[in-house]
């Protein structure tokens, strides 16, 4: 089973990394991602924040966010070779799509309890968020055109 999901990348790196050391970094992972069939959808570079607590005697790191596609597979092997880095202090892998998903679910079931709740009340439907984009628009236009002296 290879099906390609969603997951954050997070990993801290070493303080005595210099800017370069990051960015070759990153590239090593883009490399393993791309040979392994994923895609990085977004990279995040935190930059250097102080630690919650000391990590291997470091108070400080550098913070990396990295989101893509992939498969189980992809994942393991980026577990494995995060694991072996010297310059990685710590990193974590995390699936999102599933969240998305459930987060996406609720808003669906909260919208219809409301279009539900005003029908029951003798309320007209309200509109979606892109009618009422184009309303505004509309009568944003219309109170210019009225407003204009010639």
């Amino acid at each position: 089973m290879n099906t390609a999901r969603q997951y954050e990348l997070v990993y801290l790196v070493h303080p005595d990394v210099t800017e370069q050391g990051v960015t070759d970094l990153h590239s090593q992972i883009e490399a393993v991602v791309s040979r392994l069939d994923g895609r990085i959808e977004k990279t995040d570079h935190w930059g250097r924040r102080k630690l919650a607590y000391e990590i291997a005697r470091q108070k400080e790191a550098t913070y990396v966010l990295e989101v893509f596609n992939g498969s189980g597979e992809l994942v393991r092997e980026l577990d494995r070779r995060l694991r072996v880095m010297d310059q990685v202090i710590r990193h974590g892998i995390f699936r999102v799509d599933e969240d998305l998903g459930k987060t996406e679910r609720a808003r669906a079931k909260r919208t219809a309890t409301q279009r539900r709740r005003r029908t029951a009340r003798g309320l007209p439907p309200e509109p979606d968020a892109r009618e009422a984009a184009a309303r505004a628009r509309e009568e944003g236009e219309e109170g210019d055109q009225n407003g204009v002296v010639s």
